[in-house]
């Protein structure tokens, strides 16, 4: 649906300066939509087909966001999302009068009497649900969208998996590998200079999954370190089915490490500040290296299998 212009100088000035509010808890909705739903059983019958009147009706004016309650009214009847409720400065958006704390109920009963299919329809979710229940579905939903797994830029780009693996290859040249079996050498001319970015990203196809091999140096404290691990382009059920093992060595001596891998889900940050991996510290990766302390060179192996 193509939107017109609001004509309203206030809304597309509120629009063009988002902030951040704290949107309402998942948890806290439900419990508000529990009893609406309970009661709007017994009087309205769920519909899976609703006109675009009525939901323009649940539109917020301000974000264009679905209204889910506490749903506020001024006294001219025009309503507000709760999140964009502070940002008017308790004036309506639409009339610009004094909003007070008017719930419009009657509204919040209409939402628990629809039902709505997935937003994620276009991703492969064909379910319809109720329409306080589908926010937390759609929190859920395992054919949401996958956030891009490359660490080492801010990529906004989202996707399925086929789509993100095309965009790994194509967008940010990463190299793709066949095989559950890898050996990578990781090389820096001045082991000293460490930044916080990825030095490395390497994708690997096996049993028939998409596998992401991270390598990077970060800042743990005062001390650099470098860390490897691996990701599963795909959710964390799936993920469990898979072990993985890292080894990384020289001088006759060697460091290994077996895990899970986690799921894309986790976003890169939160895996690595984990430390959910093979930890390498700088004196040891030095010593690997040769150990004459004027050049990195780690070579890492290791294997993906199936449990």
């Amino acid at each position: 649906m193509i939107k017109m212009p609001s004509g309203n100088s206030y809304l597309d000035d509120l629009r063009s300066k988002p902030e951040v509010i704290d949107p309402p808890q998942i948890d806290e909705l439900l419990e508000v939509c529990k009893e609406l739903n309970d009661s709007a059983q017994s009087t309205f019958k769920p519909n899976a087909t609703i006109s675009s009147s009525v939901r323009e009706l649940l539109e917020c004016p301000v974000c264009l966001n679905s209204m889910y309650p506490p749903i506020h009214q001024c006294q001219n009847g025009h309503t507000l999302c709760s999140g964009c409720k502070p940002r008017v400065h308790n004036r309506c958006p639409t009339c610009r009068h004094e909003l007070g704390n008017i719930r419009c109920l009657a509204l919040e009963k209409v939402a628990a009497s629809l039902e709505l299919p997935c937003k994620y329809q276009s991703f492969g979710c064909s379910g319809i649900y109720p329409y306080y229940g589908k926010l937390k579905h759609e929190s859920q939903c395992v054919h949401r969208p996958y956030s891009c797994p490359y660490a080492g830029s801010e990529c906004s780009v989202v996707g399925d998996i086929p789509y993100l693996v095309a965009h790994l290859k194509d967008d940010h040249k990463v190299d793709m590998h066949n095989g559950s079996t890898f050996n990578h050498r990781y090389v820096k001319s001045n082991p000293h200079e460490v930044e916080n970015a990825t030095w490395m990203l390497t994708v690997f196809s096996c049993f028939g999954q998409y596998f992401c091999l991270h390598f990077e140096a970060f800042q743990l404290g005062v001390a650099p370190v470098y860390i490897a691990f691996l990701r599963f382009m795909g959710d964390d059920n799936e993920a469990k089915k898979y072990s993985y093992s890292l080894e990384v060595g020289g001088n006759g001596r060697k460091m290994t490490w077996q895990g899970v891998p986690r799921s894309i889900r986790d976003s890169h940050r939160k895996v690595r500040d984990s430390f959910d991996g093979l930890i390498i510290q700088r004196n040891m990766a030095l010593f690997f290296s040769g150990g004459d302390k004027k050049e990195l060179k780690l070579r890492v192996t290791g294997k993906i299998w199936k449990q």
